[in-house]
């Protein structure tokens, strides 16, 4: 079977990952920004309402949709089906998010922020498990899956940007165009969700799935599908390096805005801090696929993510004034961070090759489900975490901010995700996954499928 893929069919692919980036940029970068200072919702209590949403409904649905996708027959294949079903609804489910009224407090923030979080999830989750999953569907080859990793993430990349770029810009537009600032917020919601409704239907209408490198259905029942997940020793050692990784990227960029506007009194430049970082997290991905072809995944990761922690640590020192040295650390910080974006998402696909010699089942949509919920749980819990620290430090919004409250914002802005990187960096430079050993794999489950046969 041919294991390589056409440029045009890794663009029409990575197509959609544009859209769902970009939904995903503004909430990381910007949602509890939004609840704070547009919604007028206490950062403790938005952030505590954001982690419940992960540790009850996305501890279901995200292993549901994968389990089920794995599942399921239809015309659409097993995991297009879901993409059709759930565009249109994510896209609205984007817009009400960043539509709740100012004012709310209590128990009234609490579900405000908590309902329209359940529904974005159900409808990121229903769209994006199957479509990630369709990664080792599309190619089970070890460089080839980096490459359509890679290629994917050049436009989650730029989704990235613009949601990092674009949201506040766009919202000031509307603003000065006459709306109020919670229209402007609500519109620009609006106009994300309409473009991943439109990079989401054209990839899954352009894209076809192979019967015969997805496999047949799955039929281990649903409990024992995701227990059994959990005795693959790769997928563990892969998920707590990324469990970590991923919470002190979310740490980081939760307190972006408030790191540059209150620290470093730049905050008309927040946009641009973050646009130099991002571009250049574009800039590396191919040169980072290119570093894992010569030394395997397992270790690049590890040194993409030193390279970051450099940066990051190096942020703390900065004054409290405006600095140009900010913009060379967003830069720094880049290129390590492109390792984050490519590695992880080419690694995943690697062991279930291992799963599918324990089973004899191919199971994407488990372990892409269950990697959704550590995902957002992680993302949850640093968004949650931020806004526990500003809450501790007594941060108040729109005004000059204590001596207290800026070590606070400097501490987990900087040292904290630092830490927390150096702690994943054993579990990636000892990884087991090479080159060589999966490759070993999957002539072995070859072998093995034609002596069955």
């Amino acid at each position: 079977m041919d294991q390589k893929l056409t440029l045009g069919s890794k663009v029409r692919y990575g197509l959609a990952d544009l859209g769902f980036a970009l939904i995903t940029s503004a909430m990381q970068f910007f949602l509890l920004f939004y609840y704070t200072d547009v919604a007028g919702i206490n950062p403790a209590l938005a952030g505590s309402a954001l982690l419940v949403g992960k540790l009850t409904w996305d501890a279901f649905n995200d292993p549901f949709f994968g389990y089920w996708s794995d599942r399921t027959r239809s015309r659409f294949g097993r995991r297009r089906i879901y993409m059709v079903l759930g565009a249109i609804p994510l896209g609205l489910a984007a817009w009400i998010m960043f539509s709740l009224p100012k004012g709310l407090t209590g128990v009234t923030a609490f579900l405000a922020v908590l309902g329209s979080f359940w529904l974005v999830d159900t409808f990121h989750t229903m769209t994006t498990t199957p479509y990630y999953a369709l990664t080792p569907e599309l190619t089970r080859d070890y460089n080839e899956r980096a490459s359509l990793t890679s290629i994917r993430m050049v436009f989650s990349v730029f989704g990235y940007i613009l949601g990092a770029a674009l949201t506040t810009i766009l919202a000031g537009i509307f603003q000065g165009s006459g709306m109020d600032i919670q229209q402007a917020w609500s519109t620009t919601g609006a106009v994300f969700g309409t473009v991943v409704v439109i990079t989401t239907l054209i990839t899954t209408l352009t894209i076809r799935e192979d019967p015969e490198m997805a496999g047949e259905p799955s039929k281990i029942p649903a409990i024992k599908a995701v227990l059994t997940s959990f005795k693959n020793k790769p997928f563990i050692i892969l998920m707590i390096a990324f469990i970590l990784s991923s919470f002190s990227f979310t740490v980081l960029t939760a307190l972006v805005p408030y790191f540059i506007q209150y620290q470093l009194n730049m905050g008309d430049q927040v946009s641009f801090v973050l646009l130099v970082m991002l571009l250049t997290i574009g800039i590396f991905l191919i040169p980072a696929k290119m570093v894992s072809d010569r030394i395997n995944k397992g270790p690049a990761y590890a040194l993409g993510l030193f390279i970051a922690c450099l940066a990051i640590i190096s942020s703390f020192f900065l004054p409290h004034e405006s600095t140009i040295l900010i913009y060379v650390v967003a830069a720094v910080a880049g290129l390590g961070f492109s390792a984050q974006w490519v590695f992880p998402w080419s690694m995943l696909p690697d062991v279930i090759e291992y799963d599918e010699k324990m089973t004899g089942e191919r199971r994407e949509g488990v372990y892409y489900g269950l990697w959704a919920f550590l995902s957002k749980f992680t993302s949850a819990l640093g968004v949650a975490v931020s806004g526990w620290a500003l809450s501790l430090y007594g941060y108040v919004p729109n005004v000059e901010q204590t001596a207290h409250a800026l070590f606070g914002i400097r501490f987990f802005f900087a040292i904290v995700p630092a830490v927390i990187i150096l702690i994943s960096l054993p579990f990636l430079i000892k990884y087991p996954i090479t080159r060589d050993t999966h490759n070993a794999l999957v002539n072995e489950l070859k072998l093995m499928k034609e002596e069955g046969n």
